[in-house]
């Protein structure tokens, strides 16, 4: 590839890589099992999926974008930062965006917990409700969990008519807080744009739908946060 750094490139060909073997192999299912990153009460975690799911994208679209904005900004970025600079820069970012997700993720779940804890329910029998499939036709239903529970409580010895509106809501949230993977390279790519940024604040770039160019150092902060939004 011209006009590219090789840190630039190898990660863009790992991400390739990753790709196609996600559309090819188990219907995208394996990949997700093991790549994917999921949270860490889900029964699918693995500590590898910190840094795996970096490289794994959910369609074409997605891993399309991602790879011009790193084949875009990276390259400019590792030219003034060097191949090793680059590469810490780059997982740092990612793995900066895993620990603000699982921060969020654990505020939003401390009060589902704090309501089911008051059912005193074993903790196995709390892991396995949250760990139940409970999506059909692409929606969680509240009529799966209540099935599926049943027999749990009956091999644990627990009573289901202690469960209320209120604590079921809570078991219902959190399994579905729990169920959800994340794949991509957004949190890295947003320190690359970042920095981008901040080394050539004075650039013009342009939108494809926008043709006129704006600065880096506006151009970047909107971008940023539109993918927030």
């Amino acid at each position: 590839m011209r006009g590219i750094t090789n840190t630039v490139k190898h990660l863009i060909i790992i991400n390739v890589i990753m790709f196609i073997g996600t559309m090819t192999i188990g219907n995208g299912e394996l990949f997700y099992r093991f790549f994917a990153l999921y949270y860490p009460k889900n029964d699918l975690f693995q500590p590898w999926q910190i840094i795996t799911h970096m490289f794994m994208h959910g369609n074409f679209m997605h891993i399309l974008f991602n790879m011009l904005v790193l084949w875009m900004f990276g390259t400019a970025v590792e030219q003034v930062f060097g191949m090793k600079k680059f590469i810490f820069f780059y997982f740092s970012a990612g793995l900066g965006a895993v620990l603000l997700t699982f921060i969020v993720y654990y505020v939003q779940i401390i009060p589902l917990m704090n309501d089911i804890s008051a059912l005193g329910l074993p903790n196995e029998l709390v892991s396995k409700i949250i760990n139940l499939d409970i999506v059909n036709n692409n929606l969680y239903q509240g009529e799966i969990l209540v099935r599926k529970m049943q027999p749990l409580f009956v091999e644990y010895g627990q009573d289901l008519n202690k469960i209320n509106s209120d604590t079921f809501n809570a078991l219902f949230n959190l399994n579905v807080k729990t169920s959800g993977s994340m794949v991509g390279a957004s949190g890295a790519l947003m320190g690359v744009l970042v920095a981008f940024g901040m080394l050539f604040p004075e650039s013009k770039l342009m939108l494809i739908f926008l043709p006129i160019p704006i600065k880096a150092k506006y151009f970047i902060p909107a971008i940023i946060a539109l993918d927030l939004i």
